[in-house]
């Protein structure tokens, strides 16, 4: 699975592209240490295979690798975060 990074002044997306389908999870900056996870989306053309929990976890690993906190509105998101409490560090 390939996972790009689209951005924007204010914002910006993974884009993950899998059998020539594109999944994303976008996110909304706040501040230059922090972004808002505003949501996620997956064709039904790869539902169940595991596309949005592997964003999440990009989202994830980029926010430790940055040093940057996550605001999780999206609720996809939201609920990868409470099945795993060891993401806890980059929650704000």
């Amino acid at each position: 699975m390939n996972i790009t990074l689209e951005e924007t002044r204010s914002g910006g997306r993974y884009v993950a592209e899998v059998e020539g389908h594109y999944a994303e999870m976008t996110y909304s900056r706040a501040s230059p240490e922090l972004i808002i996870v505003d949501h996620t989306g997956v064709p039904d053309e790869l539902r169940g295979k595991g596309v949005g929990q592997v964003l999440a976890l990009h989202a994830v690993e980029e926010a430790r690798k940055g040093g940057w906190k996550i605001i999780p509105l999206c609720p996809f998101f939201k609920a990868q975060v409470e099945r795993h409490p060891e993401w806890q560090d980059i929650l704000r």
